[in-house]
C-alpha cells in the first residue's frame, strides 16, 4: 500500500474531460486533422508509472472538444473535483483537458474552488495517435505536481512548465509549448519528475476539501464585444434589441467589452455600452493585450477587470451576477 506519515494510502486522482490529449488521427503523421475526445483517460494512464508512494484513480467527466466546453461541465467538473478533495488519502488532482478553453476552466476552478490541495489542469497539442505525443509527458509532469507535498491551488502544467490559473493563456496556434504567464511568470518547472517553484503556490483556502458554491444552472449570459479600428455599437444593440428578453441563451445580463490597450473604447462602442447599462446590463471593461493590466483613471466611465483577459472577466462577471465572490489579476 502506498502511505503518507500518517498511514493514509496517498492518492492523485486524474479526471478525464476529453480534448486534443484524448484525440485520434487517421494518420500518425496528422497532428491538426484529429477527432479530439476519442481516448478515455484510463487508456491515457497507460503506462504512466504513479510517483513513489502515489496510487492513481482515473474518472471520466467529460469527454468533449474544449472548445465545445460548457457551463455544464464546469459545474460538473467542479463537483467531482470538491468530492475528491474531501477524501483523506486525495493528495490532489489532475485534469486531462483541451487547450482551447484550458485557461477558462482554470480560472473557473480557481474561483469556485480555492483549494489547500492541488489541482492541477494538462493538456496536448498533438493527439494521443500522433508519432511523438506530447500528451504522455504533460500527464506525468501534472501528476507530480499534484502529488507534490504542499503544493495548492488551481495550475496548469505544459510543456514540463508549471503556471497559475489567473495568469495563463494561451498564445499559440500548433506549438508544444503553447501557454504563457505573461508578466507574472510561470511557478515553476517539473524537471525529472520533481517541481522547481521559482514563486509561490496559488492562494488556496483554508481547508484542504472547499466547500463547493451553488453553481445553479442555467449560468447568466455575459457576452464579449471588441473594440477596434472601425468600431460601431451595432452589435451592443443588436444584443440589446434580441438579448434581454430572453430565449435559448436565457436574458442578456452582462457585457465584457475587449479594449484596446489600457482599457480604451471606440466612442461608438462605449456610447452603446452606456446604453446597455442604463437598460441594467453590466459592463466590464478587459484588455485585448496580452501582457500587462489596465491601470485605472478618475474618469472612466466602465468599471475594468484589472490583468484579467475578456475570456476570464466574462466568468468573472459570470459569477459577480450569481452572487459569488471572483478572483482578480
Amino acid at each position: 500500500m502506498n502511505t503518507n506519515e500518517t498511514g493514509v494510502e496517498r492518492r492523485v486522482v486524474v479526471l478525464g474531460t476529453g480534448g486534443t490529449i484524448a484525440g485520434r488521427a487517421s494518420a500518425a503523421g496528422d497532428n491538426i486533422g484529429y477527432t479530439a475526445a476519442q481516448v478515455g483517460v484510463a487508456d491515457l494512464l497507460g503506462g504512466i508509472e504513479a510517483p513513489a508512494g502515489v496510487s492513481l484513480v482515473a474518472e471520466q467527466v467529460a469527454q468533449v472538444d474544449s472548445k465545445d466546453m460548457t457551463h455544464a461541465i464546469w459545474q460538473a467538473l467542479a463537483a467531482r473535483c470538491a468530492y475528491w478533495l474531501a477524501q483523506d488519502e486525495v493528495a490532489g488532482i489532475a485534469i486531462t483537458h483541451g487547450t482551447d478553453t484550458l485557461e477558462e476552466t482554470a480560472y473557473v476552478l480557481h474561483a469556485v474552488l480555492r483549494p489547500g490541495k492541488p489541482v492541477v489542469l494538462t493538456c496536448a497539442m498533438r493527439p494521443a495517435t500522433a508519432l511523438a505525443p506530447d500528451g504522455p509527458q504533460n500527464v506525468r509532469d501534472a501528476i507530480a505536481v499534484a502529488a507534490t507535498p504542499g503544493a495548492q491551488g488551481v495550475t496548469v502544467v505544459c510543456a514540463g512548465t508549471v503556471h497559475g490559473a489567473i495568469d495563463v493563456q494561451k498564445v499559440h496556434t500548433y506549438r508544444l509549448d503553447a501557454f504563457a504567464s505573461g508578466d507574472a511568470g510561470a511557478i515553476g518547472y517539473v524537471e525529472q519528475g520533481a517541481v522547481r517553484r521559482v514563486r509561490p503556490w496559488p492562494a488556496g483556502g483554508e481547508q484542504a476539501s472547499p466547500a463547493l458554491p451553488d453553481l445553479a444552472l442555467p449560468w447568466p449570459r455575459v457576452e464579449i464585444v471588441v473594440s477596434h479600428a472601425g468600431a460601431s455599437g451595432a452589435v451592443i444593440d443588436a444584443l440589446l434589441s434580441a438579448g434581454t428578453t430572453g430565449g435559448n441563451a436565457g436574458p442578456l445580463r452582462g457585457i465584457v467589452l475587449a479594449a484596446t490597450g489600457n482599457g480604451t473604447l471606440h466612442a461608438d462602442i462605449e456610447a452603446a455600452a452606456e446604453r446597455a447599462e442604463r437598460a441594467g446590463v453590466r459592463v466590464l471593461r478587459a484588455t485585448r493585450c496580452l501582457a500587462g493590466r489596465i491601470l485605472p483613471r478618475p474618469d472612466d466611465r466602465f468599471r475594468d477587470a484589472g490583468g484579467l483577459g475578456p475570456m476570464k472577466a466574462r466568468i468573472a462577471l459570470m459569477l459577480e451576477l450569481m452572487g459569488l465572490p471572483a478572483a482578480g489579476a
